[in-house]
């Protein structure tokens, strides 16, 4: 985020830069609210571009074995360009890397989620999928296994058809 901040407030430098010597080339004919304007506009243009790019430069950086399974796009009515163009503001990957089977219960899936969000730390939580019963239940106090592998008291809720991130966990 402090980099970001940096970033936009460089940017507006820049700008204002360039402005300035539009200025000076120009014998000094252009008005004085140039420098201003064009400062705002680039700080407001970085901040656009670092919105629109967080994204991508958050999923390539995903290890292997992480694999991004829903994203949320968002519009605002304060942002008027993402009425036209939405941009990602949180996503949720599964780690398929690590994600275990019980021999005794092969429907069922223990795999760890990951919620990424724009201005907001990275959360886990274990779930455990049962893929024929299109439900999962999240393991994050903690669970009790019995000896033959089947979690108790665990708290399943329904999931929809499709839902690409038990389709993820399933075909794996």
């Amino acid at each position: 985020m402090f980099i970001e901040l940096i970033a936009t407030v460089f940017a507006g430098i820049a700008c204002a830069g360039v402005a300035m010597l539009l200025n000076i080339m120009t014998g000094r004919r252009l008005p004085k609210w140039v420098m201003p304007v064009a400062a705002g506009a680039g700080m407001i243009g970085m901040t656009i571009s670092n919105e629109y790019t967080w994204f991508a430069r958050t999923a390539e950086r995903l290890p292997e074995g992480v694999e991004i399974a829903k994203t949320v796009e968002e519009q605002s009515w304060w942002r008027p360009w993402t009425q036209a163009w939405p941009y990602t503001k949180r996503f949720i990957a599964v780690d398929i890397a690590t994600a275990r089977k019980n021999e005794n219960l092969p429907e069922q899936r223990l795999a760890d989620l990951y919620f990424f969000g724009r201005w907001a730390p990275v959360n886990q939580a274990p779930m455990l999928f049962d893929c024929a019963g299109a439900r999962s239940a999240v393991l994050i106090d903690g669970a009790d296994f019995a000896d033959d592998g089947t979690v108790q008291d665990a708290d399943w809720q329904a999931v929809p058809p499709g839902d690409p991130i038990l389709q993820l966990v399933c075909e794996t």
